[in-house]
């Protein structure tokens, strides 16, 4: 069926009954409204808080508004599905969330690379930081993240979409999943997509590689600190977000290397979730627990709401 008369797909959730579809829907729930309140302390926090405005959490703010931008795209019409029991997503639908999903990740791989970069310079260039990590390339860092998601979306998205689909309008998925809409296309209309995946994927691996080779250095540096209290310092500033790209690559990574399987079930979409849902989810978690300094403005925001209510 061609693009220009198809209406539409039809995503398969996690079960045809709807007790567990309901089941399905509440957790969810739980999990969105968990990344929505840890994203949003991480951007109020950073934001309030004096002593947190510097590169770092500067990026670690966008990274959070990410997150949030990343869990919405999939998760709220996900449970909007599961709730009135239908699996329908128009053409138009689907092409949005195809391109705002592939944005937002494409966005934090870049965002993840550039906190490398800032960690790297604050613990192996310490008298150079404010020289380089201005507030001007801070901005210009952040904009051209920006820039290369929607690139990134726009290249996915128009090469998926000029196929055309035939036979079944049925995705596997809990969202339009590029992989998962490339099965649906006509004889070998899909090698110019692929093309553009190999494209990106050597990009991605070019970040992954500056990510490693960023922390091969600062790991270096740090443990030939004399001090422990600065090697502490330097290790409680660096593990979460290191535990951060691990998560976001791992999951992500695994989705699309294993293979597709011929007769798809609900354990199938369960890979999709740990890169979808997890990262956003934890992320804030991870930050909030070995950040020192995030736990200080996260008490301070609290007291202050404390004292406000009783006054």
């Amino acid at each position: 069926m061609a693009n220009s008369t198809m209406s539409g797909f039809l995503l398969m959730g996690f079960s045809s009954k709807p007790e567990l579809e309901l089941v399905h829907a509440s957790l969810f729930l739980v999990l969105y409204l968990v990344a929505l309140t840890g994203n949003l302390l991480i951007i109020i926090v950073t934001s309030m808080d004096s002593s947190l405005h510097s590169p770092m959490y500067f990026f670690l703010k966008h990274l959070s508004f990410l997150d949030l931008c990343y869990i919405s795209v999939t998760v709220p019409r996900s449970i909007y599905n599961s709730f009135t029991h239908s699996g329908y997503i128009s053409l138009g639908e689907c092409i949005v969330q195809c391109f705002a999903f592939t944005l937002f990740a494409a966005t934090e791989l870049s965002m993840l690379t550039v906190m490398s970069y800032d960690r790297y310079v604050a613990i192996c260039l310490p008298l150079r930081y404010e020289i380089i990590m201005d507030i001007n390339k801070c901005v210009h860092s952040v904009l051209g993240v920006w820039v290369s998601g929607v690139i990134t979306g726009t290249m996915h998205t128009a090469g998926t979409f000029s196929m055309h689909f035939c036979g079944s309008r049925v995705i596997h998925q809990f969202f339009c999943d590029i992989p998962q809409l490339l099965k649906l296309s006509c004889s070998n209309e899909y090698i110019s997509e692929v093309r553009v995946s190999a494209f990106l994927a050597v990009v991605a691996f070019f970040s992954v590689t500056f990510i490693g080779l960023s922390y091969i250095q600062i790991f270096s540096t740090v443990l030939r600190m004399p001090s422990a209290e600065g090697r502490a310092k330097a290790f409680s500033t660096c593990l979460p977000h290191l535990a951060v790209v691990i998560l976001f690559i791992s999951t992500s990574t695994f989705e699309f290397l294993k293979p597709p399987s011929d007769s798809p079930s609900a354990l199938d979409i369960l890979p999709a979730i740990t890169y979808t849902v997890v990262p956003p989810t934890f992320n804030p978690m991870i930050y909030s627990l070995r950040n020192q300094a995030i736990k200080s403005a996260l008490r301070k925001v609290f007291h202050r709401r404390n004292a406000g209510f009783f006054c």
